[in-house]
């Protein structure tokens, strides 16, 4: 998948030290439009305000999870095919198997 250097990316992680790692590995690949939400129901908020061309998320995070978060942007007929990128550490075999079903 190709994108615009300037294309808007939302990084989703309630882990700061994340957010960091992965805004300076886009900025190292030329990517400078990036924003982050700290949770599921942050990135909504963002997501509704502002056209992303990726996301980001981690899956554990309260109060909404990356998984929630990934429904809500797939049933959305707006936001359905965005592509949508799931960072985790979890390697549940039925976590990856669900993520996948929900688009992932």
């Amino acid at each position: 998948m190709a994108l615009d250097h300037n294309a808007p990316i939302l990084i989703v992680d309630d882990y700061a030290t994340m957010i960091r790692i992965i805004r300076n590995l886009l900025r190292q690949l030329g990517y400078t439009n990036v924003d982050d939400a700290s949770d599921g129901t942050q990135a909504l908020e963002k997501i509704n305000e502002k056209t992303y061309q990726l996301i980001i998320s981690d899956w554990n995070m309260e109060p909404m999870t990356g998984y929630d978060l990934l429904r809500h942007v797939r049933s959305n007929e707006l936001t359905a095919r965005l592509p949508f990128i799931m960072v985790t550490a979890e390697s549940k075999t039925e976590n990856v198997i669900a993520a996948k079903k929900a688009g992932v």
